[in-house]
């Protein structure tokens, strides 16, 4: 047997430790579901991709993990279930005779009866099933066999129709039988939330038995027992028909109907009731398991979703690792050292935390302190929600999370360290949170708003962010930030700063500029503020860049006259002082810190 066919029973789950969906190999005997990924290592996130790639493209990934330790998905829950009634020709006969059929007066239908079960209806192997007792008094179970489309096709020919079926999964066409007779058609009665079980697994044809025989069991009695041989319109005639005037397109399913045994066929009529449970077994594909309640949880699972997605988040798998949660949001915190006194690093537009990592290595920091860095929304590993509007006021509440989570009072303020724009992240954080900085050093706090020569330079770079991505801005921020100096004499430090901005989201880079160009609408500003005021802390410093043509010598002196600032100038340096001179921002960094 090959890797491949070992590994066809395709499941899709939840991972315990990130809540991230993925595709694995369902072993029920085992009682354990294997990871998948491709052949490149991308891991399998749905069935829509193992159908796309093939059998070839797909190997384990990893050990098996207990299979109590994950939660079961729909195999496929994205779009309406294709479905088919009256297609076997006992159920056909129960189903007229039993009062409930208003299609048609005959047994036999002439044409495959086609409907559809919409998509918020499909449920888990395990979930609940929901009675709905003030919709239906006559719920029903329905055993089916789920077609699987392969690929996509228009007008398929029957002859050929097995060629566009990839495999099979199970369903429960559960149904609102009165609903269904009373309004002359089938969707209403059978899209109700939950009315859509289907899975545990999907398995490719290919592994399974060319007959298929479907059994339903209703609290342990068996009440359908039938094969594919008996149906009225087979696959490739259901194939064709539902390809006659659309195209069916890869990961369709299609409810290929179900036998005779349903509750309508009984006398009387045994209808669903709270606790019934309810078993789907196709051999060969395995058994699909769900629960009677009176407890309806689509909604609640439904509200979570959303349309927008987060921005800025692959590197930290969709948001869920190695984040944070601070002020409400997910970002990427860490700390260093556990010494007494704490130091907080807020870095500047197309930075991370990172940048602070050569000064916190060259003072050995984390030795005698407790570091924090962050990366604020939507820089770095942070990532953003296209909902959420970044600006100063934001990313200042967020600092303020931070102080939060590192445990920093007033009785045992920290030491704030910020670089560029960061600074006026910082001053914002201080102006409303007095007394909980003891020590402030700023590195080339910028004009706040900007000059509006400024502004506009970057607003054009927002602008192309969006429009062209970040290569083709960072040549033009370098020309903004860094010195002519640093530009052709320290290579490593321009390469440093370039993989700095190459490394941000567009979007997030583009929002993050918005915020300090002044354009969100009640954004801060320095203007009004009279900072000779404001509670400082006791030790306070500017280490400044003299070629810095934003936060320039003239700026930097009104920032110290007004907060009584040391200044501690670099030479040839501008806004990215620890990339262009480590050795002289160190040296101002450890003189500074010596009063801590």
């Amino acid at each position: 047997m090959s890797s491949s066919s070992r590994l066809s029973h395709y499941a899709a789950f939840i991972r315990p430790e990130t809540g991230i969906s993925q595709i694995g190999h369902l072993d029920a005997t085992a009682g354990t579901i294997q990871p998948l990924r491709l052949l490149s290592g991308y891991p399998l996130q749905n069935l829509y991709q193992v159908i796309e790639a093939g059998p070839s493209q797909i190997v384990a990934s990893g050990p098996a993990l207990p299979l109590a330790s994950v939660k079961i998905l729909p195999p496929l829950a994205g779009r309406d279930v294709l479905a088919v009634g009256k297609n076997y020709m006992e159920h056909a006969k129960e189903f007229n005779a039993s009062g409930f059929d208003s299609s048609d007066k005959v047994d036999r239908p002439s044409h495959p009866v086609i409907f559809t079960k919409r998509a918020t209806s499909i449920i888990a192997d395990g979930d609940d099933i929901y009675l709905h007792p003030e919709f239906s008094k006559t719920v029903d179970y329905e055993g089916e066999i789920g077609v699987i489309v392969g690929k996509a096709g228009f007008r398929i020919p029957k002859e050929k129709a097995m060629e566009y079926v990839w495999g099979y999964t199970i369903i429960n066409d559960v149904t609102a039988r009165e609903r269904q007779r009373d309004h002359k058609q089938f969707y209403i009665g059978k899209s109700a939330d939950t009315f859509c079980p289907m899975g545990p697994v999907a398995v490719p044809k290919e592994v399974l038995p060319a007959v298929l025989r479907v059994q339903t069991h209703v609290n342990g009695e068996l009440r359908q027992d039938a094969t594919t041989d008996e149906l009225i319109f087979d696959i490739p005639t259901l194939m064709s028909t539902l390809s006659e005037g659309q195209t069916l397109l890869p990961g369709d399913v299609i409810a290929s109907g179900t036998p005779a045994g349903v509750g309508i066929g009984r006398n009387p009529p045994i209808f669903l009731k709270e606790g019934d449970q309810i078993t789907i077994t196709i051999p060969g594909i395995g058994t699909l398991n769900n629960k009677i309640t009176t407890v309806n949880a689509t909604s609640e699972r439904l509200a979570s979703q959303s349309a927008f997605g987060l921005s800025n988040a692959s590197r930290s798998l969709s948001g869920t690792a190695g984040l944070t949660n601070i002020n409400g949001k997910p970002l990427h915190y860490k700390r260093l050292g556990s010494g007494t006194d704490n130091i907080i690093f807020v870095h500047g537009l197309g930075g991370t935390a990172e940048y602070f990592l050569p000064v916190i290595s060259q003072l050995a920091l984390d030795k005698h302190m407790t570091v924090h860095l962050f990366d604020i929304e939507g820089h770095g590993l942070s990532p953003t929600r296209p909902l959420s509007v970044v600006s100063v006021d934001s990313l200042a509440a967020d600092l303020a999370g931070v102080f939060s989570h590192a445990g920093v009072t007033k009785s045992n303020p920290a030491v704030l360290v910020a670089n560029s724009f960061g600074c006026i992240i910082a001053l914002k954080f201080m102006l409303d949170n007095p007394g909980m900085v003891q020590q402030l050093a700023l590195l080339s706090p910028p004009p706040f708003p900007l000059p509006e020569d400024h502004r506009k330079i970057w607003r054009q770079l927002s602008e192309r962010a969006r429009t062209s991505g970040m290569e083709a801005v960072v040549d033009d921020v370098l020309l903004e930030t860094m010195s002519e100096h640093t530009r052709k004499k320290n290579p490593l430090a321009v390469a440093a700063v370039r993989l700095s901005l190459l490394g941000q989201e567009p979007e997030a880079f583009a929002k993050a500029c918005d915020a300090f160009i002044g354009d969100v609408e009640g954004g801060f500003s320095l203007d009004g503020i009279d900072l000779e005021y404001m509670e400082t802390p006791i030790e306070r410093i500017i280490m400044a860049g003299e070629k810095d043509v934003l936060a320039t010598q003239e700026v930097i002196r009104e920032y110290a006259e007004k907060m009584m600032m040391d200044v501690r100038w670099l030479d040839n340096v501008a806004q990215w002082g620890i990339f262009e001179d480590l050795k002289h921002v160190s040296e101002a960094f450890h003189d500074f810190l010596l009063t801590v």
